[in-house]
């Protein structure tokens, strides 16, 4: 076996590597439908031999079409690398230039075992959201940035390593780009189609954009969400313990929601499908209980809601099943949500109540129109359930997954009079919009490059420090996201929520940010910690045009267009970005979202200090400057307040008109 930096350089083998086997102790992608007719799958096989030296292709032509009626898609599986996958310290990459160092890493933890969902499919999270679209990609890609040099940059079309381009020091090390479509053709079926003829992938945002730390960054959105949704409906000063939470999805979403009703200080139940996701979750520590029986599981909420106990649970079946029986049984249901992968229903996203994992698994490859039918069947019966408990007092929103899109494509009564809107809301148009992406507060992440442990104590400590010194000054309108992330920070380490790389995400507004990165900029310059790579979410401020999602409490008109994640990613690639990424789908789904990503390596520098200052800024502002202009109170406050503190920021205001001068008028 060639050492780790030997196979690194040597990209694509020269002669064709051993077959291996298909390991079925990882959890492996469903079987993508046969959508591709016989001139088509021709098609497939020539765009995937383009990587290949010609007397090879006899050999290869037969495996790849073999993998193409197995699994629906050519991952060659041949060409999975020796070397274990994992998060190194950026030292132990080959390479001239730090910044490539800092994007294969970053790759690395995205495809680990212990970070993605189906590893040797390439897929990090969410059903099918891809690094890449096959193991050659991955190859060619980590062999041309072990050449990169500060003089050029790499350009990365859907997974495909197009090639090394001469640019220059300031411009990005990498430029990606992920499903992006001509609109008419980005329905769930083209990307059937346009995936496994190799030309397009999904890249999700944090898979497709290498910046992924696993369930930690989900696990703090829905914390938030969940602490948060506790106040809107309760007195302030009412105590989490001993309320429910139920929702459902262990594996593409990242299983977060256990972990995350445990901090919150709740009962959770999760239920999950998949034993495989669920073992992984209760292995890790994330779900504390598995009960696979729906009678015990009623006793054990009972229990648990009567002692006021804080405990998550997985339920080893259908949520539909969850849902009526608790009905059934008068167990009260505080919070409700769905963090299924239902931007992928018809593909391992959703599965229908009544049949098994199995035959569910086999049905979608053999018969996908049942398995449409079957899908949508459940989606109604499980919007059904959910509104048997909202009508006793269930505190139901959507998580953004598509639930509710998905549930009222098959039939289920959930638009609203306007006809526009849900009658549940999302997560975002109910809480995290108006109470921290309209003040700039987003999911602000890092990941220590050195892999110590200790670099992210550090950090964590510096980030601490910063804002508790912000805390002090803080309007209070501001006060309480501070607040939750002081002490959020506080126990990142207690609640071991690394998995991967030493990774950190916090909520932090544009000034929080900037100060924090500054202040790892002097440690490292001061020798105290080694390089960070900052980067975030896509459940961001600005990063993220989505409708029903991170957009979704957008009212002037706006929240279909998407000239907002453009402006972000083209804004931080001059700015001091480097790596950058736009994306069509993301977490909502292909055709339903337009995503924009950054990472950034900080290494002590001056240069650092002012890309720091330059994109983080812009990053954010970008994002409230928008808000504010859909007329959102809270925005206008923080634009208001950005302007103040930066004279060169200068954003066109809103005026409000009178509903009274509307009222007047005949609109017949």
């Amino acid at each position: 076996m060639k050492p780790f930096a030997e196979e690194i350089l040597e990209g694509i083998p020269t002669q064709i590597p051993e077959q291996k086997p298909i390991e079925p102790s990882i959890n492996h992608a469903p079987k993508r439908k046969d959508i591709l007719n016989s001139e088509e799958k021709k098609l497939a096989l020539r765009n995937a031999l383009r990587y290949f030296p010609k007397h090879q292709h006899a050999e290869l032509i037969i495996e790849f079409l073999n993998e193409l009626k197995i699994y629906g898609r050519i991952y060659m599986h041949r060409y999975r690398p020796n070397h274990e996958i994992i998060a190194r310290p950026i030292s132990e990459y080959p390479g001239k230039c730090l910044e490539a160092k800092a994007i294969m890493l970053m790759i690395q933890n995205n495809l680990s075992l212990a970070v993605a969902q189906h590893p040797h499919e390439l897929i990090t999270y969410g059903g099918n959201g891809s690094v890449f679209q096959n193991w050659i990609q991955y190859r060619l890609t980590m062999k041309y940035l072990s050449e990169m040099t500060e003089e050029q940059t790499l350009v990365m079309n859907s997974g495909h390593p197009q090639g090394l381009f001469p640019s220059h020091k300031d411009a990005p090390r990498v430029v990606i780009s992920n499903g992006m479509m001509i609109p008419n053709y980005s329905k769930p079926d083209d990307w059937e189609k346009f995936n496994a003829l190799g030309v397009t992938q999904y890249g999700q945002m944090t898979a497709g954009s290498y910046m992924y730390i696993g369930p930690q960054g989900i696990v703090h959105g829905t914390t938030l969400t969940v602490l948060n949704a506790i106040r809107k409906m309760t007195k302030q000063d009412t105590p989490a313990k001993g309320r429910l939470f139920v929702t459902a999805g262990l594996g593409g979403m990242s299983g977060a929601q256990p972990k995350a009703g445990n901090i919150a200080g709740v009962i959770s139940v999760t239920a999950e499908i998949n034993p495989k996701a669920a073992k992984t979750r209760h292995d890790q520590g994330w779900v504390d209980e598995v009960i696979e029986d729906l009678d015990v599981l009623c006793k054990r909420v009972k229990r648990a809601k009567s002692d006021a106990e804080v405990v998550s649970i997985a339920y080893l079946g259908n949520i539909v099943d969850v849902w009526e029986k608790f009905n059934s049984e008068n167990i009260h249901i505080d919070l409700g949500s769905d963090q299924t992968s239902l931007h992928n229903p018809w593909a391992g996203g959703y599965y229908p109540v009544g049949q098994s994992f199995e035959d569910s698994n086999e049905m979608m490859a053999s018969n996908p129109e049942l398995f449409k039918k079957k899908v949508q069947e459940s989606l109604i019966r499980h919007a059904a359930a959910i509104q048997m408990s909202t009508d006793k007092g269930t505190y139901f929103f959507d998580y953004g997954n598509a639930f509710l899109l998905e549930a009222t494509r098959a039939g289920a009564a959930l638009r609203s009079e306007n006809g526009d809107d849900f009658i549940y809301p999302s997560y975002i148009q109910d809480i995290l919009g108006p109470m921290c992406f309209d003040f700039g507060f987003g999911p602000f992440r890092w990941v220590c490059a050195s892999g110590e442990q200790s670099d992210l104590d550090k950090t964590d400590e510096i980030a601490c420090v910063v804002l508790e010194e912000m805390m002090r000054t803080s309007p209070p309108e501001i006060k309480q996201q501070m607040a939750d992330n002081i002490q959020w920070i506080k126990g990142a380490r207690e609640n071991q929520l690394v998995v991967g790389s030493k990774a950190r995400i916090l909520y932090a507004d544009a000034e929080g940010r900037m100060k924090i990165a500054e202040a790892f900029n002097q440690a490292i310059r001061e020798n105290k910690i080694g390089p960070v790579i900052l980067g975030r979410d896509h459940h961001d401020v600005s990063g993220t045009d989505s409708p029903y999602r991170e957009t979704s409490n957008i009212y002037d008109g706006s929240r279909y267009t998407a000239d907002m994640a453009i402006q972000n990613v083209i804004g931080d690639s001059f700015r001091g970005a480097t790596w950058v990424s736009i994306h069509n789908g993301g977490g909502v789904g292909w055709g339903e979202v337009i995503n924009g990503g950054f990472g950034m390596l900080i290494d002590g520098s001056e240069n650092s200090s002012k890309y720091i200052k330059q994109m983080l800024h812009w990053d954010v502002n970008n994002g409230i400057a928008r808000r504010s202009w859909a007329r959102n109170e809270n925005a206008n406050f923080a634009i208001e307040r950005a302007m103040e503190k930066e004279p060169l920021l200068k954003v066109t205001m809103p005026q409000k008109v009178e509903d009274d001068l509307l009222s007047k008028l005949d609109f017949s």
